[in-house]
C-alpha cells in the first residue's frame, strides 16, 4: 500500500504537470488519466478510509485556499457566499435525499438524506482553475471560493446529524439546528485563537523555514480540536486561513515569499492525489454493482445527478432576484435615514477609518452580479473530494445495511465523477459563449493603482522630508546633493531597485548603510499606504497584493545586493 500510495502521488503529478504544461484543466486530466488506469491489470485497488482522507486532504487545501480568499472581498461578499454555502446546500441535501428515498426506499428517509448531504457541496478546485485561466472577474471568482470555504461546513454538519439518527440518536429540527449553531461558533472560536497565535509567531520569529513549517502544521491541529470540541474543523480552518492571510502584509516579507511556493506545491500534491484517488476508484465501484440491482442503482445516480444539476440554477436566480429586491429595500430606508439626519459623518470611532454616507451606502449593496454571471456560477457545480471522503466515511457506518451503503458510494462516485467531466469539460465553452471576462477588473484596477501612486509619492515626501533633517545633522553638503538626487528619484519612479547601486558610487562609505535604511523606510511607507487603502475599501485586496509582491521583489533585490557587496565598497 506505502508504494502504491507514492507511485498514484508520482503519477498524479506528472499528469497534472503536463495538463499545466498543456493549458489543460489539470484536475479534469488527472481524473480521466486515473479513471483509465483503473482498468489495467497491475494496478492494485488503493483503499482508503473516508475519516483518514478528509482529515489529512481537507485541512490543507481549505487553509491554503483561504490564505488566498481576500477577505474584504469575503466581507462584501458574505450574503451572496452564505445563500450558496448555507442555504443551498441545505436545498440540494434535501432535495436529492427526497429523490433518492422515493426511487430507493431501502435507504430509509435518512440514509437518503444523508446521501443528499453527501451530494450537496461543490468543490471549487477545478471550477477557481478554470476561472483563473480564462480570467473570471474578481466578483465571480471570490463567490466561488468563499463557497467552497463554508460549503462543506454544512454538508459536513448535515452528514454528522443523519449519521447520529441512523445509529440510534432521536434529534429534533432543534438539535439540528443547535448542533449547526455549536459548529460555527466553536470552529470560528477556536480557527480565531489558532490564527492569532500563527500570526503573533509570524511577526515574532524571523526564520521563514520554521515559519513555514508551522504554518503547514497548524491547520490540522485547528480541524482536530474544533471536531474533537464538537465545532466545525473547516470553518476552523476558513476562520484561521482568513485572519492570517488578512493580516500577512503586515509580517516579514521572507515570510510571505517562503510561503507562497510552498503552498503552490502542497496544492498540486493533494490536489493531483485526490482527483487521481477519485478517478481509481471507478473499477471498485463498477465491481460493487450487483446483477440484479445494477440498473435500479443507475437510474438512482442518474436521477440523483440530475437534481443536483437542476436545483443549483433553479435556486441561484429566484435567489438573486430577492436578495436585488431586499437591497433595494434597504436602500430606499438609508436614504430616508441621511435625509432625516441620521448619519452624522463627524461622529466616526476613535482609531477606525472615516466613513462616508456613500461608502455606508455601499456596504448595504451586493457586489453585482447580472444573469450571465448567474450562469457561471449555476454550472460551476463539480463535486470533489469531500463527496467521495464522506461516502467512503458512510460505508462504515455499521447500522446502514450493505446495499444501501454500496448504493451511497456509487451515487457518490458517479455524482462526482459526471459533473467533473460534464461541467468541467463544458464550462470554459460557456465562459467563452456569454462573454465572461475580467475586462472591467483591468480598468477598475488601472484607476486604483494610479490613485495609489499619488497617494504613495505624496506619503513619500513626507516622509523623505522628516528624514532629509536627520542627514541634514550628519552630512555636509555633497551628502545632501546625493540624497536629494536619490529622493528625487525614489518619488518619480518606485519601482526602480537599481537606485541604490547608482547613488551610492558618489557617496562617502558611512552613508550606505542610511542610504539602505532609507530605501527600506520608503518600501515601508508604501506597505503602510496599500495597507490603509484597502482597510478604507479604496484598494481591491488581491491588487494590494500583487503590488505587495512588487515591493517585496523590490526589498529582495536591496538585501541581496547588500549580501554580496564587496568588502572593499563600504
Amino acid at each position: 500500500m506505502d508504494a502504491m500510495l507514492f507511485y498514484v502521488l508520482v503519477g498524479a503529478v506528472i499528469v497534472a504537470a503536463i495538463g499545466r504544461w498543456r493549458g489543460w484543466p489539470a484536475p479534469l486530466l488527472v481524473t480521466v488519466v486515473a479513471l483509465a488506469a483503473s482498468f489495467l491489470p497491475f494496478i492494485p485497488d488503493l483503499d482508503l478510509d473516508g475519516h483518514l482522507l478528509l482529515n489529512l486532504v481537507l485541512p490543507p487545501l481549505l487553509y491554503s485556499a483561504a490564505l488566498d480568499v481576500s477577505f474584504v472581498g469575503f466581507k462584501r461578499s458574505l450574503p451572496q457566499i452564505r445563500r450558496l454555502g448555507i442555504w443551498l446546500v441545505l436545498i440540494t441535501a434535501a432535495a436529492a435525499g427526497l429523490v433518492a428515498w422515493l426511487i430507493f426506499p431501502a435507504l430509509t428517509l435518512p440514509g437518503a438524506l444523508l446521501l443528499g448531504a453527501i451530494v450537496a457541496p461543490p468543490d471549487a478546485v477545478s471550477a477557481a482553475a478554470i476561472g483563473r485561466k480564462l480570467g473570471l472577474p474578481r466578483r465571480i471568482m471570490t463567490v466561488l471560493s468563499g463557497e467552497s470555504l463554508i460549503n462543506d461546513a454544512t454538508s459536513l454538519t448535515l452528514y454528522r446529524v443523519f449519521a447520529a439518527i441512523i445509529a440510534g440518536a432521536t434529534l429534533t429540527v432543534w438539535d439540528g439546528i443547535w448542533q449547526f449553531a455549536l459548529a460555527v461558533v466553536v470552529g470560528v472560536v477556536i480557527g480565531l485563537v489558532f490564527g492569532i497565535i500563527l500570526h503573533q509567531l509570524r511577526m515574532r520569529v524571523a526564520d521563514p523555514v520554521v515559519i513555514g513549517t508551522f504554518g503547514l502544521l497548524v491547520p490540522f491541529g485547528a480541524y482536530a480540536i474544533a471536531e474533537h470540541l464538537g465545532g466545525s474543523g473547516v470553518l476552523a480552518v476558513v476562520a484561521m486561513g482568513l485572519y492570517v492571510g488578512f493580516n500577512a502584509p503586515r509580517t516579514d516579507y521572507t515570510t510571505r515569499q517562503q510561503e507562497a511556493p510552498l503552498w503552490l506545491s502542497a496544492d498540486l500534491l493533494l490536489e493531483s492525489f485526490v482527483f487521481a484517488y477519485i478517478g481509481l476508484q471507478f473499477k471498485r465501484v463498477l465491481s460493487d454493482l450487483g446483477d440484479e440491482s445494477v440498473w435500479h442503482i443507475l437510474l438512482l445516480s442518474g436521477a440523483v445527478l440530475l437534481v443536483v444539476l437542476l436545483v443549483r440554477p433553479l435556486y441561484i436566480y429566484p435567489a438573486h432576484a430577492l436578495a436585488r429586491w431586499q437591497e433595494r429595500a434597504r436602500l430606499r430606508r438609508w436614504d430616508r435615514a441621511v435625509a432625516a439626519g441620521r448619519f452624522d459623518e463627524s461622529r466616526q470611532r476613535p482609531g477606525r477609518p472615516p466613513v462616508t454616507a456613500e461608502q455606508m451606502k455601499a456596504r448595504l449593496t451586493e457586489p453585482a452580479l447580472d444573469w450571465k454571471d448567474n450562469a457561471v456560477i449555476s454550472w460551476a457545480g463539480m463535486r470533489g473530494v469531500v463527496t467521495l471522503a464522506t461516502a467512503l466515511a458512510a460505508a462504515d457506518i455499521a447500522e446502514l445495511p450493505t446495499g444501501p451503503s454500496h448504493a451511497i458510494v456509487i451515487v457518490a462516485f458517479i455524482v462526482t465523477v459526471a459533473t467533473l467531466l460534464l461541467q468541467g469539460l463544458t464550462l470554459p465553452l460557456l465562459i467563452r459563449r456569454l462573454g465572461v471576462a475580467g475586462d472591467a477588473d483591468e480598468e477598475a484596477d488601472a484607476a486604483a493603482m494610479a490613485a495609489v501612486r499619488a497617494r504613495s509619492r505624496e506619503a513619500g515626501k513626507a516622509f523623505l522630508a522628516s528624514q532629509r533633517k536627520v542627514w541634514a545633522g550628519k552630512y555636509g553638503e555633497a551628502e545632501m546633493k546625493a540624497f536629494d538626487m536619490f529622493a528625487s528619484r525614489m518619488t518619480r519612479v518606485e519601482t526602480d531597485t537599481d537606485q541604490a547601486q547608482e547613488v551610492e558610487d558618489s557617496m562617502p562609505k558611512p552613508s550606505y548603510e542610511d542610504l539602505v535604511a532609507l530605501s527600506k523606510g520608503w518600501l515601508h511607507v508604501r506597505r503602510e499606504v496599500l495597507l490603509a487603502e484597502r482597510d478604507a475599501d479604496n484598494l481591491d485586496e488581491e491588487l494590494m497584493r500583487e503590488l505587495m509582491t512588487a515591493i517585496d521583489a523590490e526589498e529582495l533585490a536591496l538585501d541581496t545586493r547588500g549580501a554580496t557587496r564587496t568588502p572593499g565598497r563600504a
